[in-house]
């Protein structure tokens, strides 16, 4: 434990955490000991999610989604963090008090928690990320997941305790402590979705279509799911975000595409409106009507009749 933060000085009256904990200048993401990303596939899917996330109600400056970034979550523990694979907060400015790019998210800083995290499985990850639901199949029964939420540590979490002082998982992080209305984890293995829904204090794994998994956040108006599908070069199961009519949201390089396909259809119309424009006139001319008698059958002025008969 980094002796620096302890003990927090005490005033009368007290100071606002804000002012007297350490921020995310204090508590960066980087650590040398950490080897970085343990694939390519935890790059791209992020970026993916950030990408298509298209909210009605929230301007872009006023959401904030992170990737790899620490997340400090405890005034008590200053130093204990998660690294969520992506998560998204709502209400915040994107930049950190609206001046500068995020090197950490420190919880009491922001005032805000997530609203959905999102995990990624990696091997040997599987236990921390799924909790007491590691053993079970999705879509647990309601006595399984009755007998799940009996986990015995859970209490201790719940009241801020730890028996040994160590770090609680991700699983009692996200559920007990920041209260994450929506968790979700993939693992790009088995391309299996399991979505977790906070209700009553506690998380519940909600059913999922095995052919066609999609999770329909209502707050937010927008749903995510597994779309089959080329990404950077990559074709395969991504997770990515999805309208009210159930069609993927585009990214901006896509939609830029779109716009150019459409705007080459419009030239080729163009052209091909043209071209037949032209026969009609050089038709009606070689019937021996006069350029005045084509301009007044076809709309056309005797200039743009000349000009598509030259």
């Amino acid at each position: 434990m980094d002796p620096r933060f302890y003990p927090i000085p005490q005033t009368d009256p007290p100071r606002s955490p804000r002012d007297t904990l350490p921020t995310m200048y204090d508590l960066p993401s980087e650590d040398p000991e950490e080897p970085g990303l343990p694939d390519v596939f935890h790059d791209l899917q992020p970026q993916l999610l950030s990408a298509t996330l298209r909210l009605r109600y929230y301007a872009s400056d006023q959401i904030f989604t992170g990737t790899d970034l620490n997340l400090y979550y405890d005034v008590r523990h200053p130093l204990w963090h998660k690294r969520p694979d992506w998560f998204l907060v709502l209400g915040v400015p994107r930049l950190y008090d609206q001046m500068d790019l995020r090197a950490s998210y420190v919880v009491w800083q922001e005032g805000v928690n997530p609203f959905v995290v999102v995990e990624l499985l990696s091997p040997g990850t599987e236990k921390e990320d799924l909790g007491r639901y590691a053993n079970l199949p999705p879509a647990s029964s309601d006595l399984e997941i009755e007998a799940a939420d009996s986990s015995p540590e859970r209490s201790d979490i719940a009241n801020g305790r730890s028996s040994t002082e160590t770090p609680p998982g991700k699983w009692q992080v996200y559920e007990q402590i920041l209260r994450v209305p929506y968790y979700i984890v993939f693992s790009r293995y088995t391309n299996q979705l399991r979505f977790f829904q906070l209700i009553g204090g506690h998380y519940q794994e909600q059913r999922l279509d095995s052919a066609d998994p999609r999770i329909w956040i209502p707050e937010l108006e927008l749903g995510l799911g597994l779309w089959f599908g080329d990404y950077d070069g990559i074709t395969r199961p991504w997770l990515r975000w999805y309208d009210e009519q159930g069609n993927w949201i585009p990214t901006d390089a896509e939609r830029n595409q779109v716009l150019v396909q459409e705007a080459e259809q419009e030239r080729q119309r163009a052209e091909q409106a043209e071209r037949q424009l032209r026969q009609v006139v050089l038709n009606l001319l070689q019937q021996g009507m006069g350029k005045a008698q084509v301009a007044q059958l076809t709309g056309l002025s005797e200039a743009e009749v000349e000009n598509l008969a030259g």
